[in-house]
């Protein structure tokens, strides 16, 4: 089995976001939200789905930032409270069980060598056929059917040791 780390994003980018009124929020191109279904806001921090009644912000976050061809952005959303960003070392977070999601493999040099889809249940089993792959570094996971940034899988020897 190869190993692979999947991280939520870092919390603390977004904190200081909800103390904004909604006017604010527009001018940044955020929306303030209340969750009224479950599942349907999946939070990139703690790669859980909200729960209704919960506070979310819909905003865009730049997921791919290098200047190569692959740079992308789209919409995530972020629960309001998430403290901790949530860190899963060979397995799958729940946000990803009953969703298709598309896998995209990236090598050392930001090029995407492959891509599939992964049926709701099946991402564990696409995250392992991705990385059987050794010019595959990290694999970049979004919703299919909406495009947003669902997360990344980093190669475990690609991990940075302080973060374990």
């Amino acid at each position: 089995m190869m190993g692979y780390v999947i991280e939520g994003l870092d919390p603390e980018n977004y904190t200081a976001l909800f103390e904004l009124d909604d006017a604010e929020l527009a001018q940044r191109g955020a929306v303030r939200m209340t969750v009224d279904t479950h599942p349907g806001f999946p939070c990139r921090v703690t790669l859980e789905d909200a729960t209704p009644g919960e506070t979310v912000l819909l905003l865009n976050h730049a997921s791919r930032t290098d200047a190569g061809p692959y740079r992308t952005a789209h919409a995530i959303y972020v629960r309001e409270g998430a403290a901790a960003a949530a860190r899963y070392v060979n397995a799958v977070p729940p946000v990803f069980g009953p969703r298709v999601l598309s896998l995209r493999g990236f090598d050392a040099g930001g090029m995407m060598v492959s891509a599939m889809l992964a049926q709701p249940g099946a991402a564990d089993a696409g995250l392992q056929q991705m990385f059987a792959r050794p010019e595959i570094i990290e694999v970049d996971v979004h919703n299919a059917s909406r495009g947003c940034f669902a997360g990344r899988a980093r190669r475990w020897e690609n991990v940075s040791r302080e973060t374990l």
